[in-house]
């Protein structure tokens, strides 16, 4: 199968989702992976944003060998109204017999982790009416305990990801979070599985060891069931995380990209793989960093630049400019949160009429008027010359509609410990990239329920066929193409 290459696209519909992986060729080319996104919402119900913001702060708390292309199935369900609470989780296949596990999908973390059957304290049903699923490692014939002598366990430990457990020998974790939620376990090796689908349709089962938790107890939010799901899956830079542990196995490359929608029916595109757009700007990641942080400079409120000390974005400490698709609202350092309110409410006192509600800055608006055209543009500045662009509706949120009135609320947060958090608040709407291996975070404006083109070379080749796969067999020759295939997205509701 040497040379073979594929051109994955991607369109969104309400629907289960699949994934596109590409071959690896003769001169060591790294293949894609595909995931797609659901969207989960409750049905007919809302949420306070202070359950939301609660939910952001636990998260900024605890923030294959040589195989042939194919299709790799994980879905992932989130929010898109800030004002419900929701999340985002992917459904992956472990184990021998595989089954299926719903895990939210963390960017903000790098551990893959599941519930296992003697789990204290652990939901038994969720109200996002999925099944919840333990994972048992005896009835798995292809699972294996990390013990404490594994070298997989004492390079684990460097990294203070893990423990021994003395009286059982098993390599375990202990997490605790901001809030007094947390998770412990143990390490254990199974074998991922995911369908691949070869030129001309061909489909293969295939499979990879990765190492993940097996959680044995949970506290705290953890064990509330409103939005349970069977674990969590980080997709952080560290070695932990699986992407950068297939990555060393040379199935996928490190990087990955995703396009959120933020229209009410959410959805999304999430690609294990570099999503090609001529419009993607790229800036720098801070070097040796855990989270996805960033050479933040500057904010400019229509078109004028506050004066806020770029000393305050500087990653020092806990402090810093992070990226994390999960969290769900934006915040603000402290020292920049002040001007960045004042700036806009400078603007808008006369069109609106300013309130503060619960720590956030809203604002009573007339249904007859369109934000659009109230509110300032917002652009925040990034090392390199990288800009993002915020319109209106990508910084606000509305919390109430009457027939001659709107509530309309900030999305941006004062984050009191000086960390400011670029959430799927202002990620919505745009193409963004992890290029983990290059060290850097790129982004675009997309309309994310259409297809996107995938790098399927180190040399980014770059094609467009909406709605089908097609397969290069060669750097640039003709095409054959195999059957239609979608990346769906959408709601649970």
């Amino acid at each position: 199968m040497a040379g073979l290459e594929f051109l994955i696209v991607v369109s969104v519909m309400a629907a289960a989702a699949v994934a596109l992986p590409a071959a690896k060729d003769g001169s060591g080319t790294v293949p894609n992976r595909v995931i797609t996104l659901e969207r989960a919402f409750p049905a007919n119900e809302k949420m306070e944003v202070e359950v939301v913001r609660a939910r952001d702060r636990l998260r900024h708390s605890r923030m294959l060998q040589s195989l042939a292309g194919g299709i790799v199935n994980f879905s992932i369900a989130g929010l898109a109204d800030p004002t419900i609470f929701g999340l985002y989780y992917a459904n992956v296949k472990l184990g021998s017999p595989p089954r299926e596990y719903n895990v939210q999908f963390d960017t903000g973390s790098d551990l893959l982790w599941l519930a296992c059957t003697s789990c204290q304290g652990c939901p038994t049903r969720s109200g996002l009416g999925v099944d919840l699923n333990f994972y048992d490692a005896a009835s798995s014939s292809t699972a294996s305990l990390i013990s404490c002598s594994d070298h997989i366990c004492s390079s684990i430990t460097q990294t203070a990801y893990a423990e021994c457990f003395s009286e059982s020998n098993q390599c375990g974790y202990s997490f605790q979070y901001g809030d007094g939620s947390g998770t412990a376990g143990h390490y254990v090796s199974d074998m991922l599985y995911f369908d691949m689908v070869m030129g001309n349709s061909l489909v293969m089962n295939s499979s990879a060891p990765v190492v993940f938790g097996c959680s044995t107890s949970q506290s705290g939010d953890l064990t509330n069931g409103y939005r349970a799901v069977d674990g969590i899956f980080g997709f952080g830079q560290q070695d932990l995380s699986v992407i950068s542990q297939l990555s060393s196995q040379g199935i996928t490359p490190k990087v990955f990209s995703h396009c959120l929608k933020g229209e009410e029916t959410g959805g999304g595109i999430l690609v294990l793989g570099e999503i090609l757009d001529p419009r993607i700007i790229y800036t720098p990641l801070v070097p040796s960093q855990p989270h996805y942080n960033l050479y933040m400079q500057s904010i400019s409120v229509n078109g004028q630049v506050l004066p806020i000390d770029p000393a305050v974005f500087a990653t020092s400490g806990d402090r810093g400019a992070i990226v994390d698709s999960g969290t769900t609202l934006a915040y603000l350092a402290s020292e920049a949160y002040e001007p960045f309110i004042n700036a806009i409410n400078d603007l808008v006192w006369q069109s609106t009429s300013p309130f503060v509600s619960k720590g956030m800055q809203c604002y009573v608006v007339n249904a007859s008027s369109s934000i659009t055209y109230i509110f300032p543009p917002v652009v925040l500045n990034f090392d390199g010359g990288a800009t993002l662009v915020l319109r209106p509706g990508d910084y606000l949120f509305r919390t109430e509609h009457f027939d001659r009135t709107e509530y309309w609320c900030n999305g941006f947060q004062k984050h009191e410990q000086g960390v400011t958090i670029l959430g799927d608040l202002v990620l919505k709407d745009k193409i963004v990239v992890y290029d983990i291996a290059n060290q850097r975070v790129g982004w675009a404006d997309h309309d994310c329920s259409t297809t996107v083109n995938v790098s399927i070379t180190s040399g980014k080749d770059e094609f467009t066929n909406v709605g089908q796969l097609s397969v290069n067999r060669s750097p640039r020759s003709a095409f054959h193409k195999t059957h239609i295939l979608f990346l769906m997205i959408g709601f649970l509701l």
